[in-house]
């Protein structure tokens, strides 16, 4: 499991919205950052992107995947396919510790450095050390409340931070469509 963060995203109503926690955690005991941004906004802001994992990973997984995304014009699965055959054969990017969320307005793809790209079969997915308790709380909020997709990732990871010691409350949102 990979520890330090929690990055939640939700599709509903034309609307596809992604929300990540602030804290860098150093090793198991050291906050070294509280207001860090783990979602981005990519391709002209039709892609949203976060990662769970090490920052300095993630940024190079950003900068692949984003010119996955320009390669392939903007079609989110053939990038992340890409970029996870790339990761997994690549030398230096299989030592990568990181996870990344990728999604626009149709699909929400997990991508790993096992070479795996995954479509969850619900309209929601989370990752990172408070996925699990994210993952409920979008459950419970996608299918009994009104919330909007930006609202109800925000949630989500407000009830992580209160389970997850490596999530916190510095919550950055990103959304696309609507």
């Amino acid at each position: 499991m990979l520890k330090g963060t929690t990055i939640a995203a939700v599709r509903k109503q034309g609307i596809t919205a992604m929300a990540g926690d602030g804290q860098v955690t150093f090793g198991n005991a050291i906050i070294m950052k509280h207001q860090a941004c783990k979602v981005r906004e990519l391709y002209g802001g039709k892609v949203l992107a976060g990662f769970a994992g090490s920052v300095a990973d993630a940024f190079t997984l950003f900068e692949k995947f984003e010119s996955k995304l320009e390669e392939f014009r903007g079609n989110l699965t053939r990038a992340a396919v890409e970029l996870a055959k790339e990761w997994r054969r690549d030398k230096i990017l299989m030592k990568l510790e990181a996870m990344m969320i990728v999604a626009d307005l149709q699909q929400i793809l997990i991508i790993s450095g096992n070479g795996e790209v995954i479509e969850p079969d619900q309209p929601y997915i989370a990752i990172g050390s408070g996925g699990a308790y994210a993952m409920a709380a979008l459950k419970g909020l996608y299918h009994h409340s009104a919330l909007p997709a930006d609202s109800m990732a925000e949630e989500a990871l407000k009830i992580a931070a209160s389970l997850c010691v490596y999530t916190n409350e510095h919550i950055t949102v990103k959304r696309i469509g609507g």
